[in-house]
């Protein structure tokens, strides 16, 4: 399966590390996240890797190169050094990568560090979904939000109160709310539902909670854009699911005080 590792991100959360290197190369365990993570996926089966790279892209490409076991996997970068797009920018400019006979392609965050299993988490996917996310219980500021069938309907940030969904007359009040825990199972479809927006932005709106549009989502996608407003704009015309395990172990290793816990957990200590 082809997967794309976001690694372009500048890792603002772990200045100042990230002043002198990029954050999939901060050193956990002996090796770096890129290591684990790649060595990970490589485990579960994933066998063609798609990295974007922008905050010290060089550097990627020599550590890749120069290791022994890295270096034989089967790996392409999509090079956003002249322009960071963001997470959605990021999946859209890698299309000619990304795109396979498989229909599909998992989209995973350098600086995740989990034992999901990933056979599990395929077998979650729906037909006919646009999109399957892995979503957690863990206690964050910013939440999908979830029916009872475990589809997409919005988003919420329960420090601010903002809210944002496609379906303006749903009671969100009802819905679960889960963090998503950077790895989804992206359809090839998504590349048609991005120039769908660009060409009809109106035609996908957002809401907040009082049942207004939020003018700002009635914009086209362009070059730099979030995935996560992407698939919450698409949600409405194309289902995009949950998968919440009952049991995960996920540290979210972009911040010095994870990175450290990360090591931890990687070295067993």
């Amino acid at each position: 399966m082809k997967t794309m590792i976001f690694a372009a991100g500048l890792g603002t959360r772990l200045k100042p590390l990230t002043d002198n290197l990029p954050k999939a190369l901060a050193p956990v365990a002996g090796h770096t996240l890129l290591y684990y993570v790649l060595m990970r996926l490589r485990a579960e089966g994933c066998d063609e890797f798609v990295i974007n790279i922008h905050h010290f892209a060089d550097k990627i490409r020599e550590y890749v190169a120069a290791d022994p076991e890295l270096s034989q996997l089967n790996i392409r970068y999509s090079d956003e050094t002249d322009l960071l797009r963001d997470t959605g920018g990021g999946i859209r400019y890698a299309e000619s990568l990304l795109r396979s006979a498989e229909g599909r392609f998992l989209v995973h965050n350098v600086d995740i560090i989990s034992d999901l299993q990933l056979d599990w988490f395929l077998s979650q996917a729906r037909p006919g979904a646009l999109a399957t996310l892995l979503l957690s219980e863990r206690v964050t500021k910013r939440y999908f939000l979830c029916d009872g069938d475990n589809r997409i309907v919005g988003w919420t940030n329960v420090a601010t109160g903002e809210v944002k969904t496609p379906f303006p007359g749903m009671d969100l009040s009802r819905c679960h709310k889960a963090a998503f825990a950077g790895v989804h199972l992206v359809s090839d479809a998504i590349f048609d539902v991005f120039r769908d927006i660009d060409a009809s932005p109106s035609d996908y709106p957002l809401y907040d909670a009082a049942g207004n549009r939020i003018a700002q989502s009635e914009k086209p996608l362009g070059q730099c854009f979030s995935i996560v407003d992407a698939y919450l704009r698409a949600a409405a015309r194309h289902p995009i699911y949950a998968a919440i395990p009952s049991h995960l172990t996920l540290i979210d290793a972009g911040k010095r005080e994870t990175l450290a816990e990360a090591d931890r957990y990687l070295t067993g200590a």
